[in-house]
């Protein structure tokens, strides 16, 4: 029971970054941030829409690092992207 889960957890997330890198190539904008921030969203997303109701398995737990990891580079391309949008003078 706890093997087909997963496999639908891991299926659903190869889905959305396969769908997401072919999205973004027909619109002519892949890149690595942009591909990285897709595929958080859709993570995210999936990590909810697969939770269980009653019971948390241990390996759905272990997930919080990689919300916490995934966060911390989004933050980070953020931070740069307004970097490169401000002007020299202002920082």
């Amino acid at each position: 029971m706890a093997t087909r889960r997963r496999h639908r957890f891991v299926a659903g997330n190869v889905a959305w970054m396969v769908g997401a890198v072919l999205i973004l190539t027909l619109l002519g904008s892949l890149s690595l941030e942009l591909f990285f921030v897709v595929s958080l969203i859709g993570f995210l997303v999936i990590i909810e829409l697969t939770a269980p109701f009653a019971v948390t398995p241990t390996w759905r737990s272990r997930l919080k690092w990689l919300i916490g990891l995934g966060l911390l580079v989004f933050g980070y391309i953020v931070i740069r992207r307004i970097l490169a949008i401000l002007p020299p003078g202002v920082i």
